[in-house]
């Protein structure tokens, strides 16, 4: 199994402290978010686990081993940090072309990765022309040039277009199908919504939650379901006098805690109060993550 497994990671830069004892681990098979606030750690953090900064305590491991140990890197890690790191008068096949080269990496895969990010027909063109989404598309046939079973991405959908985004979800979903390891890192949760599996949750280099999408879910609507109903104030009345916690949620709309939806929906038939929706109630994963990082942000704008 190839796994990444980060134990008590810190790393100092001088006074300041930029990770502060992570540990966590990111598995096969789903797509893991890494999120936090603009200097929450998170890009040191992937340094670190690809040998580029070397940590001031713990480890970080990629299948059991340091990145460093790799004998082909790029065969078993692939990842995208930063989009802009392609020099502007290369051409965008001869960039992967020599990064193929590097690895023992047939040529042939060149064009296959090419094809599979959409640039076949701009691959003869320098990259120094392209767009920031070009390039992010770029950056990811590079992760791709040796079939890795691990895939990082730093903030990868940063400058795609509408298309863009929506292939990058489907194509980073795909990825986690094939079973392979995938950490997207990003600090709008927006951006992995209907596509992260588990979130890594980290603010001021700590480790704030570690949890899979669907707990955190289940876990921030605390059993409520949210009820439509012409008769809102007779609905209010019923289910509070039963022992429910009833609140407001719009014209027609009440929001109920503590009561099974199977005794919400006997109880209003038993007193004749129709109901033209019962679901359960959904917070955004965005609502979820900006009340875990409320205390952990660095960079606050003025209200």
């Amino acid at each position: 199994m190839t796994d990444i497994e980060l134990r008590d990671l810190r790393k100092r830069y001088g006074r300041t402290v930029a990770v502060d004892g992570l540990s966590f681990s990111v598995q096969p098979g789903q797509v893991t978010g890494l999120v936090g606030p603009n200097g929450a750690g998170k890009s040191t953090t992937m340094r670190m686990i690809l040998g580029l900064d070397a940590p001031t305590a713990g480890t970080a491991l990629i299948g059991g081993r340091p990145y460093r140990t790799l004998r082909r890197p790029l065969c078993q890690v692939g990842a995208l940090l930063d989009a802009g790191a392609v020099h502007p008068g290369r051409r965008a096949r001869d960039h992967l072309l020599w990064m193929a080269h590097s690895n023992r990496i047939p040529a042939r895969r060149v064009d296959e990765v090419l094809e599979t990010v959409g640039l076949a027909s701009v691959a003869r063109r320098r990259a120094g022309g392209f767009s920031l989404g070009m390039k992010q598309r770029l950056g990811i046939a590079a992760a791709l040039l040796g079939d890795p079973a691990v895939l990082m991405f730093d903030e990868p959908i940063n400058g795609l277009d509408p298309e863009g985004v929506h292939w990058a979800r489907g194509f980073l979903r795909g990825l986690a199908t094939e079973g392979r390891t995938v950490l997207v890192s990003s600090h709008l949760m927006s951006e992995l919504e209907g596509t992260a599996d588990h979130l890594i949750v980290i603010g001021q280099g700590r480790l704030i939650g570690d949890s899979s999408v669907r707990d955190l879910l289940a876990a921030a609507s605390g059993g409520r379901v949210s009820l439509g109903t012409p008769l809102r104030a007779k609905a209010f009345e019923v289910l509070a006098a039963a022992g429910a916690t009833v609140g407001e949620n719009g014209p027609d709309r009440l929001t109920v805690a503590g009561m099974p939806a199977e005794r919400i929906t006997a109880l209003l038939t038993e007193h004749s109060v129709p109901v033209t929706e019962l679901t359960a109630h959904r917070v955004s994963l965005e609502e979820i993550y900006l009340r875990m990082t409320d205390e952990a942000v660095s960079f606050r704008s003025p209200k």
